[in-house]
């Protein structure tokens, strides 16, 4: 029976990181589903979602754990299927002036609404015009269906008001 694992990989960046974790995942078996990776202040980071025969599971996670000799540190976790027939999923644009604690405040007005945050980008840099630092942030995030989506407009627009908010339905 197959088992679904999420994996976390982090290492100072360099050649073949995905080589050598892709490498372990194959030789036990597993495959690999799905990925989310980047490069940021000379780190290499991602999760992974694989699918492997869980009679190979734990093998694998120890083959994965003795990476870390390499410098690729990388932890599983048993992953889950979530019913979400009664969500549906928002798209969410924010662009406004960057300051400490923005992220916090975004993610506090979304948590008591109960919004679940299923990804999220965010970059901070000079706008057009000008040496304003601008935050800008992208995001996908869950919602029962009767959810009133202009809440969400309305609760971060209300963070500030040089926040402009755009939401779309997926």
């Amino acid at each position: 029976m197959a088992e679904s694992l999420v994996l976390t990989v982090i290492a100072d960046d360099k050649t073949g990181i995905v080589e050598q974790v892709s490498k372990v995942v194959a030789q036990h078996g597993g495959n690999w589903l799905e990925s989310r990776m980047a490069h940021m202040a000379g780190k290499f980071a991602g999760i992974v979602l694989i699918s492997v025969d869980a009679a190979q599971s734990a093998d694998l996670i120890t083959a994965l754990s003795a990476l870390s000799s390499q410098g690729i540190q990388v932890t599983a976790e048993s992953g889950a299927v979530s019913d979400d027939s009664q969500c549906i999923e928002l798209t969410l644009s924010l662009v406004g002036n960057d300051r400490p604690g923005i992220v916090r405040e975004v993610s506090q007005a979304l948590a008591a609404m109960n919004v679940n945050v299923l990804e999220l980008t965010t970059d901070c840099a000079p706008a057009e015009m000008s040496a304003v630092p601008l935050f800008k942030a992208e995001a996908v995030l869950r919602v029962a269906k009767d959810f009133d989506t202009s809440k969400v407009a309305d609760a971060l627009e209300a963070i500030s008001n040089d926040l402009m908010v755009e939401i779309s339905l997926d």
